[in-house]
């Protein structure tokens, strides 16, 4: 694979921007990306993102010949990703800019999503309570916390460890250290979740620019981050559906299919972001990755292995559960990604050169994954 990532950046405000639309930090998150890869909107051709990918070109002047607004959810820019790799691998654009912005916070600009009494869900979940998605991925956390002979405080672990990363990253929306009692004794919001294992919700967005190396300037490859492989795949919709009872099947082929493209093995990892909307989630990833055994990755955390200074660093910006969370949250692992292969991150991993992302999406129901590298 030949794709490179030109451009990274996220909107000016991540928390609360009650003065901005979801339109307005698509914007602005594409112009900061431009502004960091160097270009202008008229040097684009393909665009992207799961919110209104041609309104978004409308209004930076773009007038693309591709366009991709894949939804599924927080991972949909993993794919994005993927996709515009392909699209200027075939020809089909030569420069494509990736968007996301979401008024997760303050709902402003938000597009309504009424509930629909005629799909899979709203038949045969939500009548029972599980529409929030808290209430969806309580039974695939406590099937993981079952089948391994865990219980909480191996959540309760994950925020710790997250914690110690966010206490030192400026920009994060949840600085304070915490301890295991301490996220034990927070107040509960659905078993077996208290409020700190759960993800922020926050106003925000971002923007990248993928592109083919043979089209980037010398000063845009020197700042840029190989694409080396990719994957993605999707679950059935309903959690009583799906083939793996804790999650993860879908997570665990597009890992296949990402390490298989990216021809490296697992030990050649040097940092890890996995999407983390609930705090059994970088457990789950971190073995359907492949860079823990089965069941044991609970340990690892409790080792300290994914915390500063350990030997696999994960979610090294806090994460979705204490740097921000906008509702779909895959553009900021990316981007945290990118920060760190740069060595631009607030808490940089000295000497990483490797990263695996790993994003969720629909409740648990699709994943992708991207294998990115920087000499």
């Amino acid at each position: 694979m030949d794709a490179v990532i030109i451009g990274a950046a996220e909107t000016d405000v991540l928390g609360r921007n009650p003065d901005q639309s979801v339109l307005g930090l698509n914007v602005e998150g594409g112009l900061r990306a431009l502004a960091d890869a160097g270009l202008e909107p008229g040097q684009i051709d393909g665009v992207a993102g799961a919110y209104s990918p041609h309104g978004v070109a409308h209004a930076l002047g773009i007038t693309p010949r591709w366009v991709d607004s894949t939804n599924v959810g927080g991972c949909s820019f993993l794919m994005h990703v993927r996709h515009a790799a392909a699209a200027t691998a075939a020809g089909h654009a030569t420069r494509v800019l990736v968007t996301h912005g979401e008024s997760g916070r303050s709902r402003a600009g938000t597009v309504p999503r009424p509930r629909d009494p005629r799909s899979w869900t709203g038949q045969f979940e939500e009548p029972y309570g599980a529409r929030p998605p808290y209430t969806r991925f309580t039974l695939p956390a406590l099937r993981y916390l079952h089948d391994h002979g865990l219980d909480e405080t191996a959540l309760a672990q994950v925020v710790v460890a997250q914690r110690r990363w966010s206490s030192r990253v400026p920009r994060a929306g949840r600085r304070d250290l915490m301890t295991v009692g301490e996220v034990l004794a927070a107040p509960a919001l659905a078993w077996p979740f208290t409020i700190p294992m759960i993800c922020m919700l926050t106003d925000g967005g971002g923007g990248l620019v993928v592109t083919a190396s043979g089209h980037a300037t010398a000063e845009q490859l020197r700042r840029s981050v190989k694409v080396l492989g990719t994957g993605e795949g999707s679950d059935p919709l309903l959690v009583a559906q799906a083939p793996d009872p804790a999650g993860g099947s879908a997570a665990r082929r597009a890992a296949d299919d990402a390490f298989a493209e990216a021809r490296i093995g697992r030990s050649e990892i040097g940092h890890v972001m996995v999407y983390d909307a609930f705090a059994h989630l970088p457990l789950i990833g971190l073995e359907c990755l492949g860079l823990a055994p089965v069941g044991k990755a609970a340990e690892l955390v409790a080792a300290g292995e994914t915390s500063p200074g350990g030997s696999l660093p994960l979610n090294t910006n806090g994460g979705g559960l204490a740097y921000t969370h906008t509702g779909m949250y895959g553009m900021f692992a990316i981007q945290e990604a990118v920060r760190q292969l740069r060595h631009e991150a607030a808490a940089q991993v000295p000497g990483v050169s490797t990263s695996a992302v790993l994003g969720y999406g629909g409740m648990f129901t699709a994943s992708s994954v991207l294998i990115l590298a920087r000499d």
